[in-house]
């Protein structure tokens, strides 16, 4: 699935960029020497990313900026919502999974869902780092990219945090549940 291109209104571009520097600043422990300038610079020269970003807060996920590419000057941004963003729930993990439930399919999958809002699955590792940022998914849990191995023989892989710990685990692709959802990534 490709990403779809859209802009922003003026008015949507403030509210949202308004947003995202309001949650940067109150949240400055997730991107510890970074500089809202030039971030709002990045975003405003990527109007793709920006109607990403805006994606991701419709859907609740309370995009953040989290670091920089060390190799790159793009920020990263993952949602930081306390739980799973409440509209990316109730999905299957890909296309494969949902085309193979014979009854009661959900609405989409987190695969073709993510490609339309133009943002990557968290990996595992970068689910861990998030949680070093704060206490994530204590109620809900999200998938994560899956190894190909694991994926090939029908599972795909989520995690949480319960009991002050991480926890990966497995299910179905095929399998969704009303308190998983996913987080992503995007580089902007």
């Amino acid at each position: 699935m490709t990403v779809t291109h859209n802009e922003l209104s003026l008015e949507q571009r403030e509210e949202l960029l308004k947003t995202l520097k309001a949650r940067f600043e109150k949240n400055m422990n997730r991107h510890e020497g970074l500089e809202w300038e030039n971030i709002v610079a990045k975003l405003e020269a990527n109007p793709d990313k920006l109607w990403s970003l805006n994606e991701m807060e419709a859907t609740g996920g309370e995009p953040d900026v989290v670091g920089q590419g060390q190799e790159t000057d793009e920020y990263i941004f993952f949602d930081c919502s306390a739980e799973s963003p409440k509209g990316r729930r109730s999905l299957c993990f890909d296309r494969k999974a949902l085309d193979s439930r014979k009854n009661h399919k959900p609405e989409n999958s987190v695969m073709d869902l993510a490609a339309t809002i133009g943002i990557e699955l968290l990996t595992e590792e970068q689910y861990r780092g998030l949680q070093e940022l704060g206490n994530f998914d204590l109620k809900t849990s999200s998938w994560v990219q899956t190894p190909d191995n694991i994926r090939k023989l029908g599972g795909a892989l989520f995690c949480d945090r319960r009991y002050d710990t991480v926890f990966v685990y497995h299910n179905g692709a095929d399998s969704y549940y009303a308190a998983r959802g996913f987080r992503g990534s995007l580089r902007v």
